[in-house]
């Protein structure tokens, strides 16, 4: 084998290796991505059925609901339009409260709950993530 078969050898080696490595990157970036979704998107059928995503708008007033083992919890999210019931065991985040915003990750059951791995507060009075506030602008001139 010449020399110049030899560097072409390594350089489609060494491509295809590179289209390899692309291409797991690529399928580990789509497995880890997570969509956002109003109430309203969930239960119009909008949101993923396997896969984990987000929700997020108000916990709706009188909605929170603590079960006797002090971990398993269960409120309801809206955007003012409609209401998602949802289902979480863990600790809630100390500015969780009725009322305010709210951001929920898990996967939505077949009895049309809301499982949740993760739940996230507003950090101060001014903070609502972009797309809940987006969401419940939305529920706001739907209502009209």
């Amino acid at each position: 084998m010449t020399a110049r078969r030899k560097r072409l050898a390594l350089l489609a080696g060494g491509l295809a290796l590179m289209g390899v490595a692309a291409a797991l990157v690529v399928s580990a970036f789509q497995q880890n991505l997570v969509f956002f979704f109003t109430p309203s998107q969930v239960l119009a059928g909008a949101a993923p059925p396997q896969r984990s995503f987000r929700i997020g708008g108000l916990v709706q007033a009188g909605s929170l609901k603590r079960e006797a083992d002090g971990l398993t919890v269960a409120f309801v999210v809206t955007d003012q339009v409609v209401q998602l019931p949802v289902r979480y065991r863990g600790a809630l985040p100390d500015l969780f409260k009725e009322g305010k915003g709210v951001v929920a990750q898990g996967r939505l059951a077949v009895d049309h709950v809301f499982v949740a791995e993760e739940v996230l507060a507003k950090h101060d009075e001014n903070y609502m993530p972009p797309e809940a506030a987006y969401a419940l602008e939305q529920g706001k001139a739907g209502a009209r």
